[in-house]
């Protein structure tokens, strides 16, 4: 049985590097779940504080959907990665790192929606898809996006 391809590279060495590509792909993945996480919950804080002047966990439990013990086990998530800063008796805030991600968050959002939307696709959808997309594409394809919409503009 041959074990080389037509180039005389080995079939298992040709195989190993698709594994490889798919356990990247997938890495990419899972990075992005993690990331898209603490990206909503500092988004949130940041409208928050706007709104009020202050987060507080029961306001971001009642607008994700989940419970208070789920906010603070994420709050203390977020403190130990520096991007928020929580104050007894007061609020939830945001620290310089984490009013920098809110931002950059909100930007990549801004492009995917609009993007979408000179796609055609519906407010509504637009706004509900690009939530989802804006933490799962490249800064490469980010960029294309944005370069499309300025050029149908």
């Amino acid at each position: 049985m041959n074990h080389y391809s037509k180039n005389g590279t080995s079939l298992l060495q040709g195989a190993l590097k698709d594994i490889e590509k798919h356990v990247e792909g997938f890495q990419k993945v899972r990075e992005a779940h993690r990331r898209e996480l603490i990206d909503d919950y500092v988004e949130l804080i940041s409208d928050l504080i706007s709104e009020f002047g202050e987060a507080r966990q029961v306001d971001m439990a009642a607008r994700l959907g989940v419970s208070q013990p789920t906010v603070a086990k994420m709050l203390k998530k977020l403190i130990s990665a520096g991007l928020v800063d929580q104050v007894p008796y007061r609020g939830i805030f945001l620290t310089g790192a984490g009013e920098k991600l809110a931002s950059e968050s909100r930007v990549r959002h801004h492009i995917v929606e609009t993007f979408l939307l000179a796609l055609g696709i519906s407010p509504e959808i637009a706004r509900r898809d690009s939530e989802g997309i804006e933490h799962h594409v490249s800064d490469e394809t980010l960029a294309v996006f944005q370069i499309f919409y300025e050029s149908c503009s």
